[in-house]
């Protein structure tokens, strides 16, 4: 017999045993599923972490200093709280004394975040936007680009000119054509807009277009964030291996800014990209290192249902195997018929589990702001181990077909 000729009469099978080969291959279909579903997700949030989140946040490059921790991995207890909050605020000044101590090539920043509300001149307003203060070189730490207008320049930054660049969201909240040279209030203060940020997206659901940028000494200073505070600074280097060397670099300036001796711990913190790409690796590595073991256990499953289902089938069918052998086939042919019908089955099983995993890995992907990354190793593991399942499990019965005595076989009703 033929491979071709025992698959064409796997899936005749197949096709006249429909509910029962369904529920045969359940097993391996959740099994499939599961496998595609995680590691298309975890593989999206990879992408998801590294391009958009670690970038947008924290920037390439990039070595923050802040007065306490933006991402936390743990718990944080109650002396611990107390201590980051009895840190020294880091200022304007703070920024402006390392711009001119760093001997390392870069581009230095400072910014202060704060929530508020701004409307144009006809009572329109949008509240919740992410009102930021910064520095001019503020676009090029972050990458910003511009669909309309300009950036603020050095000169207003320093004279805290009432400029703004607000994002997409927020220019079509608050006009209909090109809001460019028109006046806003941010929270009251009036503020000419010079310019419109390219679309952002955004990060977890909050939305990164819905923001206004002005320079850190605009009227915002002491009234939006307190007075000559800058809650981050920013050095970004133009190469990756620079990271390690700015970041000592800084901790030393800043550790003699604020005269702390040798044996007392930094009063402030340094961050990267790193150290929140890093932190996913741990959790989707732990994933990884999980996932075979729960989806082993549905594929044992499977393949113990497959086993039993199969085993039925040739007692179903132990004339058919009397008549088979009767008429001169061995018992290869017979071993060949049974495993294929089997493999066929659960790679039948395997094919749907792949398709239902891509189908649930896209409803994440539509509903969050996760990109549904589906490789094709994930989908051929899932199909070989759909096809796989099916010839370990079909083994058994198919060597008690071809053992079947066929005078004996011959004789069953």
């Amino acid at each position: 017999m033929s491979i071709r000729e025992a698959i064409r009469m796997a899936l005749g099978m197949i096709r006249a045993n429909k509910l029962r080969a369904f529920f045969t291959v359940l097993g391996t279909v959740v099994g499939v599923t599961f496998l595609l579903a995680v590691i298309t997700i975890i593989n999206g949030m990879d992408v998801y972490m590294k391009r958009d989140f670690a970038a947008k946040i924290f920037g390439f490059n990039t070595v923050s200093v802040t007065r306490t921790p933006d991402l936390q991995t743990g718990p944080v207890d109650r002396k611990t709280w107390q201590e980051w909050h009895r840190r020294p605020r880091l200022t304007f000044d703070d920024a402006e004394w390392l711009a001119s101590k760093l001997e390392t090539a870069g581009t230095l920043a400072y910014s202060a975040d704060a929530g508020g509300k701004v409307s144009n001149s006809h009572g329109r307003t949008v509240t919740g936007v992410m009102l930021t203060g910064a520095s001019s070189s503020y676009f090029q730490i972050r990458d910003l680009k511009l669909a309309d207008g300009r950036p603020f320049s050095e000169a207003e930054a320093k004279v805290g000119a009432p400029v703004a660049v607000i994002g997409k969201d927020l220019a079509k909240l608050l006009f209909d054509g090109s809001p460019v040279g028109r006046t806003i209030r941010i929270n009251n203060f009036p503020y000419q807009v010079i310019g419109v940020l390219t679309e952002q997206g955004s990060i977890f659901g909050f939305s990164l277009d819905k923001v206004a940028l002005a320079p850190i000494r605009s009227p915002m200073n002491g009234q939006m964030y307190r007075y000559n505070v800058a809650n981050t600074i920013s050095f970004k280097v133009p190469d990756a291996t620079l990271v390690p060397v700015a970041m000592s670099e800084m901790e030393g300036l800043m550790r003699i800014r604020h005269r702390l001796r040798p044996e007392q711990p930094n009063n402030f913190e340094l961050q990267t990209a790193d150290a929140a790409i890093g932190f996913w690796n741990t959790i989707s590595s732990f994933m990884l290192k999980v996932l075979p073991l729960l989806i082993g256990i549905s594929l044992i499953v499977g393949a113990i249902v497959i086993m039993n289902i199969m085993l039925v089938s040739v007692s179903e069918r132990t004339r058919e195997i009397g008549v088979r052998k009767s008429l001169g086939a061995r018992r290869r042919d017979i071993l060949l018929q049974f495993l294929i019908e089997a493999g066929t089955l659960s790679g039948a099983g395997g094919l749907l589990g792949v398709g239902l995993g891509i189908g649930l890995a896209g409803l994440v992907a539509a509903v969050s702001p996760m990109p549904a990354h589906v490789s094709t190793g994930s989908v051929l593991m899932g199909l070989a181990l759909g096809i796989g399942v099916g010839l370990v499990a079909g083994v058994y019965p198919a060597y008690r077909a071809s053992r079947l005595d066929p005078i004996v076989a011959l004789r069953a009703e």
